[in-house]
């Protein structure tokens, strides 16, 4: 299973359509995970044409992107890999600890809200952030996520500059 694993897209001031090099990955995937900051459903809509959309609320997502359908956390099983998801994982001391007993039985949790696109693992379970492909911050690029299940297993994980 391929899965592209966006966050913090922030439309329409920073998305205002589906940026060519993210489309390009989202043309290949099973699946797209959005780990808040859509801003709003319309993005959910776009990205859905390209593969089945699971989506959590972020801070600056209004109640059109609630009405969607994202809920504030979620927990998904994916062939087998336990992916817990979140926008806001707290601050980086102590995060892999407090992601593990805020999903005790994930192998992998996504976030978002920081911007800075991470990928470590801790306290049993591991934890990635894909970036921001529209708000890179103070980061060389604007970046995605790339995950390739397979097997309940996480085979890959990657994070690729898409600016």
């Amino acid at each position: 299973m391929k899965v592209v694993v966006l966050a913090d897209t922030h439309a329409p001031r920073r998305w205002k359509a589906c940026p060519p090099a993210v489309a390009g990955h989202l043309r290949r995937a099973d699946l797209i995970l959005h780990a808040g900051d859509v801003c709003t459903a319309e993005v959910l809509v776009e990205l859905s044409a390209y593969a089945p959309v699971r989506a959590v609320l972020g801070n600056n997502d209004g109640p059109d992107v609630a009405a969607w359908g994202a809920p504030e956390t979620l927990e998904l099983d994916l062939g087998g890999l336990r992916v817990g998801m979140i926008h806001d994982s707290g601050q980086t001391t102590g995060r892999t600890a407090r992601m593990r007993r805020r999903f005790p039985g994930a192998d992998l949790v996504v976030y978002g809200h920081s911007h800075i696109p991470m990928d470590v693992t801790g306290d049993g379970v591991r934890v990635f952030n894909p970036g921001s492909p529209t708000d890179r911050r103070r980061q060389p690029h604007g970046t995605i996520g790339l995950l390739d299940v397979a097997g309940g297993e996480l085979r890959r994980a990657e994070i690729v500059p898409v600016t």
